[in-house]
């Protein structure tokens, strides 16, 4: 057995002991009015409960670490990222030549290419 049932034990022991002994000699006397001892076996019973509960409490303590207390971590830093892909902004002539450059099938007339399935595109 853990040392918090043992105390718990003897604290239940403790305090039904002591309810028992407040009742006094007169009241032990009278056995003809059930209402005087009514009192004393109901402390004892509530000093009885009351150490029960104390022994069956979590055994642990609460530090204040909740879960969700604190921000999640940041996300994870990559050595090597790919650089930035440079467009120019469309109808320039850098346009022109950055999608003729990268689309065999670009039309400057209406500046889309033919993509291998689906409808023509315009180039971004």
């Amino acid at each position: 057995m853990s040392t918090q049932v043992i105390k718990g034990i003897a604290l239940a022991t403790a305090l039904s002991v002591g309810a028992l002994a407040f009742a006094s000699p007169a009241e032990a006397g009278r056995r003809h009015k059930h209402r005087h001892y009514g009192g004393a076996a109901a402390a004892a019973i509530i000093g009885l409960g009351l150490g029960a509960a104390l022994a069956s409490r979590p055994r642990y303590y609460d530090y204040g670490y909740a879960p969700n207390r604190y921000a999640p971590p940041p996300p994870p830093a990559y050595a090597y990222a790919p650089p930035p892909v440079y467009v120019p902004a469309p109808w320039t002539p850098d346009w022109y030549a950055y999608c003729a450059s990268k689309y065999r099938s670009f039309d400057r007339y209406s500046g889309t290419y033919q993509p291998y399935y689906g409808p023509r595109r315009l180039c971004r």
